[in-house]
């Protein structure tokens, strides 16, 4: 099949071929003649299989089949609005409806947290046909009347079961409550959990289901490693490995910001070039890290979770697990960003004996062995003994971190300061719509990872909730808000 035979319109085949491409993918197959009849859509494949342009390149069809609505004042109003979880997927995803809409009259924008408003507020006065933005900024806007999204007729929730490991449900249902009730809409996912079927079934109507690969798969272009070592000698054999094999684009994964930023200056201090993506960097310094990156000019690019689902980087060769994760499912979107469309790449796994559990849960999850070799004079030393994990200073997880196991050590002291569950209650059965579960610790750290650059998490004062802080406060009774 060719993409000439999907019903595409010139202008949108013209910069499909601009792009290079040709084939359609099987999600691009299947998802473009469904979003092109109109109706709802329930679409998952395995990340880099190219989710995006299965929705943006039929999307942008259906808006050019009639005329933009415009306000009292001529200007364009928002037509089709794009869900995501990160900043950096928010702005890779409005960059794919550039590239694809170049010769389309259309336009769009990308809005996010971490930076000023102002200039959002300026592009949305000038009108907008596609809005491509996180949760939280879009929600911003809303409050303060910057943003009119009643006559949406396309709304996107892309990957949607991040956004809800990232705890986004309570925002995602705050924004459905402000569209217009009769629209198309398209629920992308790399994984399809109960979650996400319940809130498909709260979202779409009769939709399509395509479902290219089975949950959780991973990529069979993808080359597993597992490097057992010391938990003192990671950072060398990182090194080691880099150095001796001539890597010259790795991306590493850490689970906390901190951990992060320590690897990053060790691996400066020792001659390879690193920077480090996370939630406390400013969007500057972010856009810069993820650009070097991209272009070459740096080595090593050290990132939390938070941009596992964010950077799409064609060919990108290495990706290394420095610390496996506790949820097993980020493993799959981790080396996701490796061997994307097709092409192949190499995932590396340095673990130390306190991950042994999680390697098993990944393992269990993807339904095979991953391959395991000792790299020479950095083998785990006889003797070493399990420790328990921390993240965070109110979370221990891993071995020996609570009688209950690993299922209890996962989740987080409640913020009353009861225990997780509850005073004089016997634990709660597993499910995964419970704050508490053994996906709070991730889940709580993408939310502190989400609240963007310069907004330390402080107490809320007496009376406030708790949350993000990089959210305006509603403004008191009487009083007129800042526009």
């Amino acid at each position: 099949m060719k993409f000439t035979d999907l019903g595409l319109t010139e202008p949108l085949l013209h910069a499909v071929r601009d792009q290079g491409y040709e084939t359609p993918t099987p999600i691009q197959a299947q998802a473009i003649p469904a979003v092109l009849a109109g109706g709802d859509l329930m679409g998952g494949a395995q990340t880099g299989t190219g989710k995006t342009a299965g929705f943006t390149l039929p999307m942008l069809q259906r808006l050019m089949q009639h005329a933009a609505p415009r306000d009292a004042r001529a200007r364009v109003m928002i037509r089709a609005l794009v869900l995501t979880p990160t900043r950096e997927l928010a702005a890779q995803v409005e960059e794919s409806v550039r590239a694809y809409g170049k010769y389309l009259p259309l336009r769009s924008m990308v809005m996010f947290g971490g930076v000023g408003m102002q200039p959002q507020i300026d592009a949305l006065r000038r009108g907008v046909d596609i809005l491509v933005a996180t949760p939280g900024r879009l929600l911003d806007h809303h409050q303060q009347g910057t943003l009119d999204l009643s006559r949406v007729e396309i709304f996107v929730l892309d990957e949607a079961d991040r956004m809800l490991d990232m705890g986004f449900i309570h925002d995602i249902k705050k924004v459905l409550a402000i569209l217009p009730p009769r629209r198309q809409n398209l629920l992308f996912s790399a994984t399809f959990s109960d979650d996400i079927k319940a809130l498909a079934d709260r979202l779409l109507n009769q939709p399509a289901l395509i479902e290219v690969a089975r949950r959780n798969a991973d990529a069979d272009t993808v080359a597993q490693t597992v490097h057992p070592v010391g938990r003192e000698r990671k950072k060398e054999l990182l090194r080691h490995l880099i150095l001796a094999g001539d890597w010259h684009q790795v991306l590493v994964f850490m689970r906390t910001k901190h951990g992060a930023n320590r690897l990053t200056e060790w691996l400066n201090e020792h001659d390879v070039s690193a920077m480090a993506i996370h939630g406390n960097k400013s969007q500057s310094a972010r856009t810069k890290a993820l650009a070097d990156f991209k272009s070459g000019d740096l080595r090593v690019l050290v990132a939390t979770d938070i941009a596992a689902r964010g950077i799409d980087i064609d060919q990108l060769p290495h990706v290394v697990n420095y610390e496996l994760p506790n949820v097993p499912e980020d493993y799959v979107h981790r080396i996701g960003r490796t061997g994307r469309a097709g092409a192949s790449g190499e995932a590396i796994s340095l673990v130390c004996l306190d991950e042994e559990g999680f390697l098993r849960d990944i393992e269990k999850l993807v339904r095979h062995p991953i391959a395991r070799r000792t790299i020479a004079g950095f083998e785990p030393p006889a003797g070493e003994r399990a420790e328990p994990i921390v993240l965070g200073r109110r979370m221990t997880i891993g071995a020996g971190a609570a009688r209950g196991g690993r299922r209890d050590a996962g989740r987080e002291p409640r913020r009353d300061g009861h225990p997780p569950h509850g005073p004089g209650r016997a634990p709660a059965p597993r499910l995964t719509q419970d704050p508490h579960d053994a996906h709070g610790a991730a889940r709580t750290a993408a939310r502190h990872d989400r609240a963007g650059a310069g907004h330390a998490t402080q107490p809320a004062p007496h009376g406030q909730p708790h949350g993000r802080r990089d959210r305006p406060q509603p403004a008191p009774r009487g009083s007129t808000p800042k526009r």
